[in-house]
């Protein structure tokens, strides 16, 4: 498209970090464009172990700013989206003769509740195992356990919502819409965007380049930039199986392996529970990403040393891995590499500035964007003022009375919807549940039924609102029903798709 007045900001990257930093600039009052190569959230974001956390295994690293801005981050993120974060209590079983003494332990959670300014989530306590439900799935051995409190969110979701509300606010979002190049011309980056596979090419301009590419983010500089040799990232796999209800507790599991690495095991979409991660070096193609045998064999052996009841191979029903594309410090173990994130403007000789950020994690994506509005700021001057702390995600402004209400009033208004879809909707969409169901009177007036309480209503609303294409970008990232819709079923919704994208977009 020619002819467009430039952008001030062109985001390459529709993960976390690239759709908040679009999020927060246009709030600013920056015209924003925003282009990712395949559905949001497809690439790292949708591959973590989805907790909003300080990250309590980082201070044996010493990464002190990174827990302290993650555990302040926890609550501002809970108020701005509870319909997709929600506190969450984790459980630390503890032995005699454990890689880490109880001393350490207690140090480390007294830190964890102190320094990160928490308000309204619970402070760490010490369980009785013998006596206290969470010691029911576990091996007698393990007698005392410790509880603190982080955070849980649907990551895929998190991703979405902040694109979507960017575009709310007038940001041009793209999706499946790759970057073949960008080049400086004088003051301005021009920038080549091709629309699906083997579609036309557009070309926009911007004042300023934002690279939030994840783990391409590399590849970007190398191949639509043209900076050769560069290897800023480090690029981790990790891990994760899902395996049926394991335990029937609210409560997630935090498990300390012999070889120093932990694992979490978390309650998951109320019938499954959550297990990993893994951290392992990774070299290949991130779209290419596998779980391998060696880290399925691991994650079952190491839940199955806490567990009193064997994890084994055949109880996964699901499994998922993510490259983590965390700055290259030098760290000799991959556990061991920084997960804090790195920002860095290249603008030289008053040519046109490029932002390239590296690393980062869910739960500093917000101030991540804001430190990157800065370094904006500086390159290309500034606009509007921090204020997204204060904010809420589409769906997230809850009245005080919270979650419970809403679906109250949801199943009150809808009275043929049975509580588990009322909750599940909720869950995903907040206050804006209701503009799913619509005028429906019936269930049977939600078009379509794909299986479990999927309804054509929902995909419509998904392809319409939340750029949803294909059958995987609804069972898979807008919602986790793909745990449970049969093969047949998942493949009839894959069948409709392309037609009621069609219908939906025209």
């Amino acid at each position: 498209m020619t002819g467009q007045e430039p952008f001030d900001i062109f985001v390459i990257g529709g993960g976390i970090n690239g759709c908040g930093i679009a999020r927060d600039a246009i709030g600013r009052g920056y015209s924003v464009g925003l282009a990712e190569m395949n559905d949001f959230a497809s690439g790292t974001s949708s591959g973590a172990t989805k907790l909003i956390h300080g990250g309590l295994r980082y201070l044996e690293h010493y990464e002190f700013r990174l827990v302290r801005e993650s555990l302040m981050e926890r609550e501002v993120l809970w108020a701005m989206a509870p319909h997709i974060i929600w506190p969450m209590r984790f459980v630390l079983p503890f032995h005699k003769g454990g890689i880490r003494p109880a001393w350490l332990i207690r140090l480390g959670l007294f830190l964890y509740d102190h320094i990160g300014g928490r308000k309204l989530l619970p402070a760490t306590k010490t369980l009785d195992m013998r006596r206290d439900p969470a010691g029911k799935p576990l091996k007698p051995l393990f007698t005392k356990a410790f509880e603190y409190s982080d955070g849980w969110v649907d990551d895929a979701r998190l991703v979405v919502l902040n694109a979507r509300d960017a575009a709310n606010r007038g940001a041009e979002i793209l999706s499946r819409s790759r970057v073949v190049s960008a080049r400086r011309e004088g003051k301005l980056w021009a920038v080549d965007i091709q629309e699906g596979k083997g579609g036309p090419v557009r070309r926009v301009t911007a004042r300023m380049l934002v690279n939030a590419a994840g783990p391409w983010v590399d590849r970007v500089l190398s191949n639509a930039v043209g900076k050769n040799e560069v290897h800023n990232v480090r690029l981790v796999q990790g891990s994760h199986i899902v395996i049926r209800q394991k335990f029937n507790d609210p409560r997630a599991y935090f498990f300390q392996n012999p070889d120093g690495r932990i694992i979490f095991a978390i309650p998951y979409e109320r019938d499954f529970t959550l297990i990993g991660t893994t951290d392992q070096d990774f070299t290949g193609d991130p779209k290419d990403i596998r779980i391998t045998d060696a880290e399925t064999d691991y994650l079952c052996k190491a839940a199955s040393e806490y567990f009193a009841e064997p994890v084994r191979r055949e109880d996964i029903v699901w499994s998922y891995s993510g490259v983590r594309p965390l700055f290259d410090d030098g760290a000799s173990k991959a556990q061991e590499a920084t997960r804090d994130y790195v920002l860095k403007v290249e603008a030289d000789d008053g040519a046109a500035p490029l932002l390239n950020v590296f690393g980062g994690k869910l739960t500093t994506y917000r101030r991540l964007a804001e430190h990157a509005l800065e370094k904006i700021g500086e390159a290309i001057g500034d606009k509007g003022v921090p204020w997204t702390a204060k904010s809420t995600l589409p769906g997230g402004d809850f009245a005080p009375t919270g979650y419970e209400a809403e679906v109250a009033a949801l199943k009150n208004r809808y009275g043929f919807l049975s509580d588990r879809h009322a909750r599940r909707l909720v869950r995903l969409y907040g206050t804006l549940a209701g503009k799913i169901v619509g005028d429906a009177q019936t269930i049977e007036a939600l078009g379509r039924h794909y299986g479990a309480d999927l309804y054509e209503a929902e995909v419509r609303y998904l392809i319409e609102q939340e750029w949803a294409r294909t059958a995987e970008d609804i069972l898979w990232r807008r919602t986790k029903l793909g745990l449970n819709l049969s093969g047949t079923e998942a493949s009839a919704l894959a069948d409709d798709m392309q037609n009621l994208t069609a219908r939906c977009v025209a």
